[in-house]
C-alpha cells in the first residue's frame, strides 16, 4: 500500500521548474512514492546535494507519520545525519499531528482546503530561496508553500563536511486551514 493510496490510487513522474522572479524556485517531483524507509534513502533527492531536495524529503517524510510513526522518524533521523531526534523533537511531531494528518500533504502541489489536500500527480514540492536564504555561512534557509497556509513555511538545513545539506529545523507543521471537509462553514 503507497503514500497515498487512501487518498488516490496512482503513480508519479519526475520533473523541475526554472528560477522565477530573482529567487530560485525548485519544484522536486518524486518519480515514486517510498513505501519503507530502505525505499526513502534510495530515492535520488537521498543524496542531499541540494539544499532544495533535503527540503522536499522533509515533506515526504513527515507524510509518513500518520500512517507510520517509526518509518517516519527513520527517515527524519536520516535527513538529520549526524544530529539525532531528541525526546523533545518526536513529542514535538507527536502533538502536531494529534488531529491534523494533513498538513503536510499541503504542501504538495495541487493540495487544498478544496479537495481535503489531495495531492496533484506527479508530487511536487515547490521549494524557494529569498534573498536571505544563505545569510549564515552553511545553512540555508528555504521555504515551501502549503496550499492551505498564506505564506510559505522555512525549514532550515545545514551543509556538512561531507557535502549533503541535512535538515536543520523545520516549521511546516504550524496549523493551516482545515480541509472542507472537516469545516462546518465551507
Amino acid at each position: 500500500m503507497g503514500l497515498f493510496d487512501s487518498l488516490k490510487n496512482t503513480a508519479a513522474a519526475a520533473a523541475a521548474a526554472p528560477e522565477q522572479g530573482g529567487n530560485k524556485t525548485v519544484e522536486v517531483v518524486f518519480a515514486a512514492l517510498p513505501e519503507t524507509p530502505e525505499q526513502f534513502k534510495a530515492l535520488p533527492q537521498a543524496a542531499m546535494t541540494s539544499p532544495f531536495d533535503t527540503a522536499a524529503l522533509t515533506v515526504l517524510a513527515l507524510c509518513f507519520y500518520p500512517q507510520d510513526r517509526e518509518a517516519s522518524l527513520a527517515m527524519l533521523v536520516f535527513l538529520r545525519g549526524p544530529r539525532p531526534l531528541s525526546n523533545y523533537d518526536k513529542q514535538f511531531i507527536r502533538d502536531r499531528f494529534m488531529d491534523k494528518d494533513y498538513v503536510p500533504r499541503s504542501y504538495f502541489k495541487g493540495a487544498t482546503p478544496q479537495n481535503n489536500y489531495l495531492p496533484a500527480e506527479p508530487y511536487t514540492v515547490r521549494v524557494s530561496e529569498n534573498p536571505y536564504s544563505y545569510q549564515n555561512q552553511g545553512y540555508s534557509k528555504l521555504f515551501v508553500t502549503s496550499g492551505g497556509a498564506d505564506s510559505p513555511r522555512e525549514i532550515t538545513l545545514r551543509l556538512a563536511k561531507d557535502g549533503k545539506w541535512y535538515l536543520w529545523e523545520q516549521f511546516i507543521l504550524a496549523g493551516i486551514r482545515a480541509p472542507e471537509s472537516e469545516d462546518p462553514w465551507a
